[in-house]
């Protein structure tokens, strides 16, 4: 077989969009983490699973390893700071965060698009990343506004000047179009 070119396979990788989250959680000494991934996806309505993924390498990887429960900000477009802030953990200065407190302890950060407190399902060794996956207990939406969006190494957003005319579903794509689970 022949060998991968990791840095070529990364720009080809880049070419699917991703919608941009920060995912909080408490260490063992009760203190706030969070970190910016793009990783994230929805996995089950039935029950409600969501996953997230984490390089071996992280700095936090640990403190999610030994947590029970976290939270999902997904990201609107204005928010492109806070994803830089928990791009890199260990700098991360939460007396900048403007956030509440979900049931499960874990950080909600103000203005996100879509707040998902979740209790660990499971994780899964998956080649140099941690799989988590996550049973959400319970949600927040936000009015419909702008995503943060990451493509090709670079921020972005999507705009829709459609908002008010949502698709009927019928059994194509257009069913990913709920506002939330039920």
């Amino acid at each position: 077989m022949a060998q991968i070119d990791t840095r070529a396979l990364r720009s080809a990788l880049g070419c699917y969009a991703t919608g941009v989250a920060v995912i909080t959680a408490r260490t063992t000494a009760n203190d706030h983490i969070g970190v910016t991934v793009n990783s994230f996806s929805s996995m089950s309505l039935d029950p409600p699973l969501i996953m997230f993924a984490l390089a071996r390498t992280a700095n936090v990887l640990r403190h999610f390893q030994h947590t029970q429960s976290f939270a999902v900000n997904i990201l609107g477009q204005e928010q492109q700071a806070l994803s830089n802030m928990f791009a890199r953990p260990s700098t991360a200065s939460w007396a900048n965060a403007e956030f509440t407190h979900a049931s499960n302890g874990c950080a909600l950060f103000a203005n996100s698009l879509a707040q998902l407190e979740c209790n660990k399902a499971a994780e899964l060794e998956a080649g140099d990343h941690l799989i988590f996956f996550g049973e959400v207990t319970s949600f927040h939406l936000r009015a419909e506004a702008a995503p943060l969006l990451f493509y090709r190494g670079a921020y972005g957003t999507y705009t829709r000047d459609q908002w008010s005319k949502m698709p009927t579903p019928d059994g194509s794509l257009s069913e990913f179009a709920v506002t939330g689970w039920s």
